[in-house]
């Protein structure tokens, strides 16, 4: 047999917790025999009964104290020494009158038993107010009501029927205590009530066995008084014992370990009703004695004054009371004025959260459509110009996002200065802005723009570093039938024109803008379909070595003719895969299905092939991997393979330029060759020729000469770069070599290899094979 030991372990720790919570009761349970059974025993036995009791009740409240399981422990040890000092003289009591000596004529013993009721008392106000507006003397003008009101009713009912006109069974003094001492606890349960404000297990476990406590007494009182045993009746004897049950289950109750809650003054109906009912004991009891009195025939000043004067005492409290509550109420007031106030300021803070940039506290894109629909809507015209900052992604990647958030709240400051009245200056997020100008006019939409542009050319200091920004603008003017997505749909399209167009400029918003956008999308969307349909093709176009004028490689370039359609142009659908983001995908194809033709190429001739990658490929974090799969799958070794980049992507910082170095360091190792497109065309730097991971210059063909007036000037360019790029041990390969002065020239420049239509235009992979002679071999 397999046990769940988890399981049972489980079953009995809940079983544990829950005898745990429930131990009060179970405490309870068990003391009510014992208080049943106890008037029926002999009177030491009852005695011994106490003192079992009330050690009992001693015992667990040491034990909960010293596990640490009960909040206010000043509270409970208090009531651990009354339940000690009422377990003494019980024991004392019962070895007494086992000796023959009935409980009299031991004033020790009296003494310690009576010290019990004030240990009790001062238990209980120990408990602290947790009223919300009260004091530390809350609940004493309450437990003063009471204790007056109390007063009267005992002289009333007790002391003067009993005590003053009962001459045949005089009073003892022992006994005559008994009523002002459980007086003393009513007073401090009534404050414990007021004070709690809303009562809990505790409360009332301690409430109950000071009920029992004042019924045990008084019934004690009022049976010696008439001459009865001196041992008390038999619901005395009950009630003492089911006491020191209460309060032993009051530290028991779950309740008592956990702080009280915070509590509003009660102002509900019954608080009316009992202190309208206190209010009328005092004048009730007065009358009741005077008529007793004068039926009796006996009547002298204590019968007017003893009554009366807690009465007067009452109605001094009551008035204090009310002004008390009139102070509290006025408290509770002002503190639902203030909480109203403070309401309505995190109402309007979170509004204005709600509608502004946490970063710059500019408006935010919620905002900014809320004013544009109201100047849509209301006709008075205008228009919206969208900013883009250049090159922020290298600002955070160079110096951290703190350096780029404050770049932006400095930006955002910047072009506040600029604004006019009227304008919403708006953050959209990243590092985009709006400015929202309402009634302007195209030109004036494009005079703001470019006022703006000039103002962010401007350095800004950022922590100590002083950098460089500059922000790229899209222009869109309100038409008639313009929406607020339209609008700025436009405004993004105008952006990324301008972007397109060499950026730090701004751009009006025009139709064929919006058109050329659609037809980018239908172009994206139709690449995607012809990519899964197989339907691209790549041509290669020779690379010749002008020693020996030998074909030593080709050039992978991509085409789209699709069926029964006429063929799609690079400049075409390239920006269009690389705005979309499948370049990534056509990359991987080209790259694949170069390595597969060029194979045989290599393995025959030892000719190589040249394949372009995109900057977004080289985000890849797999890049090599994918290089790896293609080399692979065709057999074509690294050595035979040139991967051909733009020089933007190696200049720069951040984790993109060192992510593409790693990538491009790891592929030099397995032979893989790195060609600069276009060298020259773009930011021309020498430094990273030399240590950056190149082998390969291509010379744009821009820098041959078209024409006999620049011959001079072009040849002058061409022979630096070569020179450059041999002195750094790099190849060098033109591009663009249309005709024979072309060639006859970087030949005598000392131009390693040319390309261009002179030697051969792409052409398919069945066709370019004839292009090797067998008997080339590679350079």
């Amino acid at each position: 047999m397999i046990l769940d030991t988890g399981r049972s372990a489980d079953f009995g720790r809940v079983a544990r917790m829950r005898f745990q919570a429930n131990a009060w009761w179970w405490y309870l349970l068990g003391g009510l025999p014992v208080a049943i059974a106890a008037p029926l025993l002999p009177t030491s036995a009852q005695l011994l009964t106490y003192a079992f009791a009330s050690a009992c009740a001693v015992g667990v409240l040491v034990a909960r104290l010293r596990a640490g399981k009960a909040d206010q422990r000043r509270t409970w040890w208090l009531l651990a020494a009354a339940m000690s000092c009422a377990g003494l003289a019980d024991l004392c009591w019962s070895v007494a009158v086992a000796l023959g000596h009935p409980g009299s004529g031991m004033p020790a013993v009296d003494a310690t038993y009576f010290a019990m009721y004030p240990l009790i008392a001062a238990g209980l106000l120990s408990l602290p107010s947790t009223s919300r507006y009260g004091s530390k003397l809350v609940g004493f003008t309450e437990a003063g009501i009471a204790l007056c009101t109390a007063v009267v009713v005992t002289w009333v009912l007790l002391y003067d029927p009993l005590v003053r006109h009962q001459p045949g069974h005089p009073v003892s003094l022992t006994v005559a205590l008994y009523p002002p001492l459980d007086l003393l606890i009513l007073a401090t349960a009534v404050r414990m009530v007021v004070a709690s404000g809303t009562l809990r297990g505790t409360n009332l476990l301690l409430l109950g066995g000071a009920a029992c406590l004042l019924t045990a007494d008084v019934s004690y009182f009022v049976s010696a008084a008439l001459g009865g045993s001196w041992a008390g009746p038999g619901p005395t004897v009950a009630c003492w014992v089911a006491t020191y049950s209460c309060i032993a289950a009051a530290v028991l109750h779950p309740s008592a370990s956990t702080p009280s809650p915070p509590a509003l003054p009660s102002s509900s109906r019954w608080v009316t009703v009992v202190y309208a009912v206190v209010v009328l004991i005092g004048p009730a009891a007065t009358a009741y004695s005077l008529l007793a009195q004068l039926d009796r025939g006996v009547f002298d000043a204590l019968d007017v004054v003893v009554p009366l004067a807690p009465a007067a005492v009452t109605a001094v409290l009551l008035v204090i009371r009310l002004g008390h509550a009139g102070r509290i109420e006025q408290r509770r007031a002002l503190d639902l004025q203030e909480s109203l106030r403070q309401q309505s300021q995190m109402q309007a803070l979170l509004r204005h959260h709600a509608l502004h940039d946490a970063l710059t506290g500019l408006p935010n894109r919620r905002l900014l459509d809320d004013r544009l629909v109201e100047l849509l809507t209301g006709g008075g015209g205008g228009g919206l110009v969208l900013f883009d900052l250049d090159g922020f992604k290298d600002v955070n990647d160079r110096f951290g996002h703190p350096t780029g958030d404050a770049l932006l709240i400095a930006v955002g400051r910047r072009l506040e200065g600029l604004l006019t009245p009227g304008d919403t200056l708006a953050r959209l997020g990243g590092d985009e802005f709006a400015l929202l100008c309402p009634r302007a006019s195209e030109a004036e939409l494009l005079e703001r723009g470019e006022r703006m542009l000039a103002a962010l050319r401007q350095p800004v200091d950022v922590g100590g570093a002083e950098l460089f920004v500059s922000a790229t603008a899209g222009a869109r003017q309100f038409g008639a039938a313009a929406g607020p997505t339209t609008v700025l749909s436009d405004a993004d399209v105008a952006l990324y024109a301008a972007k397109a167009a060499g950026k730090d400029r701004v751009l009006p918003f025009d139709e064929q803008l919006r058109d050329q956008q659609l037809q980018r999308s239908r172009t994206a969307e139709q690449l995607r379909a012809a990519l899964a349909a197989d339907e691209l093709a790549v041509h290669y176009q020779p690379i010749v070595a002008l020693d020996g004028n030998r074909v030593i490689g080709v050039e992978a370039l991509v085409r789209w003719c699709p069926p029964g359609g006429a063929p799609i142009g690079p400049d075409r659908f390239i920006p269009a895969a690389e705005a979309s983001g499948l370049i990534v995908a056509l990359g991987d194809w080209v790259l694949a299905r170069a390595c597969r033709d060029a194979a045989p190429w290599h393995a025959r001739h030892g000719a190589g092939v040249s394949v372009n990658v995109s900057p977004r490929q080289l985000a890849e974090p797999d890049f090599v991997c994918r290089v790896h799969r293609a080399l692979e799958a065709s057999g074509l070794p690294g050595a035979a393979l040139t991967l051909e980049i733009t020089e933007g992507v190696l200049v720069g910082a951040g984790p993109q330029a060192e992510l593409t170095i790693a990538h491009l360091t790891a592929l030099r190792a397995i032979g893989v060759r790195v060609a600069i497109d276009d060298f020259g065309t773009g930011y021309s730097s020498l430094a990273y020729l030399r240590d950056l991971p190149i082998d390969i210059l291509k010379i744009d063909r821009s820098f041959l000469p078209h024409s006999s007036d620049d011959v001079a000037g072009q040849t002058a360019l061409v022979r630096a770069i070569v020179d450059l790029a041999r002195s750094l041990g790099l190849i060098t390969v033109a591009e663009g070599v249309e005709t024979e002065e072309h060639a006859e020239l970087l030949r005598r420049l000392g131009c390693d290899r040319v390309q261009g239509y002179l030697l051969g235009r792409p052409a398919p992979a069945a066709a370019t094979a004839h292009a090797f002679a067998p008997e080339l071999v590679a350079s």
